[in-house]
């Protein structure tokens, strides 16, 4: 096929491989509610899903609702966060968004992205992730992964995560938007690795500008 000429099309081409090569694209992180993304998303951070799937059944079985994780003993939240990492900060934030959630929005998660950024520990990444995965709404989160092979592909120069959200977001549909970082995200975790990218194997080489293979080698200068 002929290469997309701008960047818009190149990403509805590159949705479109990725939609038919991750058709079963999923969150990884378990839960049941939006309470308890948005709880392991914070939790998530500088470690992996695995390791927040291992403590949150606990963390939930004792703190089943934001009401009680409101009222709950910081030392205790420690003792079975502690695992993931950063355990002391991150129990004042998953406390801290609890009581937001009961004092300024009835126990519940908030939709709009207005009100998600200012509950203690979100941010735009993780207001994204609650809103794509569990409240069904418009949500491009972008993590590492995503920033690294939207850059990859042509579709922004962008650095700032923010940044890269908002170039992207007008090339897909909106209530695409969150399954295509999540599938993204699988590429660049299987595929478009950081430091040796298996361009051999992937899906999307012969319309990325950074890929590197035997039959793109650059012509010589000439002299």
């Amino acid at each position: 096929m002929a290469r997309p000429r701008s960047p818009k099309g190149r990403a509805r081409e590159v949705n479109r491989r990725l939609t038919l090569e991750y058709p079963d694209a999923r969150c990884e992180l378990d839960h049941d509610s939006a309470f308890q993304l948005l709880t392991a998303t914070i939790l998530s951070a500088q470690t992996t899903d695995v390791r927040v799937n291992m403590v949150t059944p606990g963390l939930f079985a004792r703190y089943p609702t934001p009401e009680d994780l409101a009222a709950a003993d910081p030392g205790e939240v420690e003792e079975i966060i502690k695992s993931t990492g950063f355990y002391r900060n991150k129990t004042k934030s998953i406390i801290g968004m609890a009581q937001a959630l009961v004092d300024r929005f009835g126990g519940e998660v908030p939709g709009a992205m207005a009100d998600l950024v200012t509950v203690p520990g979100v941010g735009r990444k993780t207001a994204n992730v609650v809103r794509s995965v569990a409240l069904d709404l418009p949500g491009l989160p972008v993590d590492t992964h995503v920033g690294r092979l939207s850059r990859r592909l042509g579709l922004t120069t962008q650095t700032d995560p923010v940044k890269v959200e908002l170039e992207l977001n007008p090339m897909v549909p909106a209530q695409e938007r969150g399954l295509l970082s999540l599938r993204l995200i699988l590429h660049g975790r299987r595929v478009c690795l950081a430091r040796s990218p298996r361009c051999g194997d992937c899906v999307l080489a012969d319309i990325c500008p950074s890929a590197t293979l035997p039959n793109r080698t650059k012509a010589p200068a000439k002299r």
